[in-house]
């Protein structure tokens, strides 16, 4: 049978005992509080609750990502070191070719310049012959002996000074040692053959004949005066 529809002037229905009862009831969590003992969490426990797992994933990544970098910036170092030693070696390398080269190079202009000197020196004993000075084979040797000269200056070659200078080993040779009064030891009293420098080192030694200081006469006597 169909309900009839309530009009304004009806009385209230009454209520339908048990309705409270089939409804559910909700249940609120209090955030913040412990459900055993009603006290309030910490906000530093809350926030570890809230994104412990977050957090812990992110600092394990992040802990990675420093480690590999650390292990990238090591690499990076090392084979940065080992480019460094390689240039200093390849630096080392080119250096000693490029001066090997060069005393290679000033080697043989010894060896050649050594085997043109004897030409010089049988020049110079030509125009030491004498002979007339409007001769044209003097004037033609004489010509000569000044072009090779110059030449040999322009290539680095220069005469040593021996006569009256003091004996130097290192520049001269000795051929002989005269007892000469009048000259004080290690003193170059004739050139036997002249000495050249090439590049401000030894080509070829001058040879010469030196006093020996023993033929000096003492002090006072020879003069004309009297003791």
């Amino acid at each position: 049978m169909p309900t009839r529809p309530r009009k304004p002037t009806d009385p209230p229905e009454a209520e339908r005992p048990g309705k409270e009862e089939e409804e559910p009831i909700e249940i609120l969590e209090v955030v913040g509080v412990d459900e055993t003992t009603g006290a309030v969490k910490d906000d530093r426990e809350r926030e570890g609750l809230a994104s412990g797992g977050l957090t812990g994933g992110r600092g394990r990544r992040t802990a990675d990502l420093a480690q590999k970098l650390e292990e990238a910036q090591r690499e990076k170092e090392k084979y940065y070191d080992l480019l460094l030693r390689k240039q200093a070696e390849f630096d080392n390398y080119r250096k000693r070719t490029e001066r090997e080269r060069a005393e290679s190079g000033l080697a043989g202009a010894r060896e050649v310049l050594q085997r043109l000197l004897p030409v010089l020196d049988n020049m110079e004993r030509a125009l030491r012959t004498g002979g007339a000075s409007s001769d044209p084979l003097r004037k033609g040797i004489e010509l000569v002996h000044q072009q090779f000269l110059d030449l040999l200056k322009k290539e680095g070659v220069q005469p040593i000074e021996a006569l009256g200078a003091h004996f130097d080993p290192r520049l001269h040779e000795a051929v002989e040692v005269l007892d000469v009064p009048g000259f004080e030891a290690d003193m170059i009293l004739e050139e036997m053959q002249k000495g050249y420098t090439f590049n401000d080192r030894l080509l070829r030694p001058a040879l010469v004949k030196v006093s020996s200081g023993r033929g000096k006469a003492p002090q006072g006597q020879g003069t004309g005066e009297d003791a």
